[in-house]
């Protein structure tokens, strides 16, 4: 069975999505409608941009959508997907894939996204870091045991985890983590505490965006973040994209349920390979076929 996967935020790069525009009439019909609904020419940015220019939410979040969603629009009739996954931002990628959301739709739930994250990181100085080569188990228990806020943010392959929280929690949490044996505890260059329970305001903001808007009966199932379960109900499919904003990213779960429901050939589209490699991490015991689209 075949898997589709779309890359989240940190997958950007300058010059993301020219070959695109530039090769597919469908495709640069797409990029110059994103630039009307946008109010800017995000085109501009995402192909001559500096990563600087890529590193802000409001052009990060939408540019790696579009790219993914542009991507999968371009295959036709070759985009045949008996289930799709999301990595944070991908997961709106993944549910305009199969059709549970217009490609309008969540576009500007996507900005709406990005701008309620932006307002919520400057609320509180926040950030993440990835923990390298310690048991999901240790990291969790270290976490709990930290006054300030910290939390496991992203599980992204056993031995890679990312914690989130405020910039006083991650400096203790990456101390104690160290001494606990973890091979790396890096800071990462993030505007912000997402998937934690500083991201709150963003949640509720994004909530109200979400219910408003339609969602179709998807053409597949989606592996949602928040619960890593096969999810084909819209209205569930709903609930459980309003969590993703303060709950964890479930990726080495979603991976693991897609693998044991018969996933054996799993195709990242967007910008980066980034989950290529952590689905090579989860699946050691499966023979399986990554590819990776551009």
């Amino acid at each position: 069975m075949k898997a589709y996967v779309f890359p989240g935020q940190g997958a950007q790069f300058p010059g993301m999505g020219k070959p695109l525009y530039d090769s597919s009439e469908l495709a640069k019909g797409m990029f110059e409608k994103a630039n009307e609904i946008l109010g800017f020419r995000i085109t501009d940015l995402m192909f001559t941009g500096t990563e600087d220019d890529l590193r802000q939410t409001r052009v990060t979040q939408p540019a790696i959508f579009l790219h993914s969603v542009i991507l999968a629009a371009t295959l036709g009739d070759d985009f045949k997907p008996d289930m799709v996954a999301g990595h944070s931002l991908g997961e709106f990628s993944a549910l305009v894939a199969n059709k549970a959301l217009s490609f309008d739709d969540g576009l500007r739930l996507v900005y709406a996204r990005a701008m309620a994250m932006q307002k919520a990181c400057e609320k509180e100085p926040s950030t993440m870091a990835a923990i390298l080569g310690l048991d999901d188990e240790k990291v969790v228990e270290i976490c709990k045991n930290i006054s300030d806020v910290v939390v496991p943010a992203n599980f992204n392959s056993p031995g890679q985890l990312v914690i989130s929280g405020s910039v006083k929690g991650i400096e203790m949490a990456c101390e104690q983590l160290k001494a606990a044996g973890a091979r790396r505890a890096l800071p990462l260059k993030v505007g912000g505490a997402f998937h934690s329970p500083l991201m709150e305001p963003a949640r509720i903001e994004l909530a109200e965006a979400i219910e408003k808007t339609h969602f179709n009966q998807p053409i597949c199932p989606v592996y949602q973040n928040a619960t890593s379960l096969r999810v084909t109900d819209p209205t569930q499919i709903k609930i459980n994209l309003v969590a993703q904003l303060t709950a964890p990213v479930l990726w080495t779960q979603s991976v693991k349920n897609m693998l044991a429901d018969g996933a054996r050939t799993f195709i990242e589209l967007g910008p980066g390979n980034v989950l290529q490699g952590l689905i090579g991490k989860i699946g050691t015991c499966y023979e399986l076929t990554l590819e990776s689209r551009q």
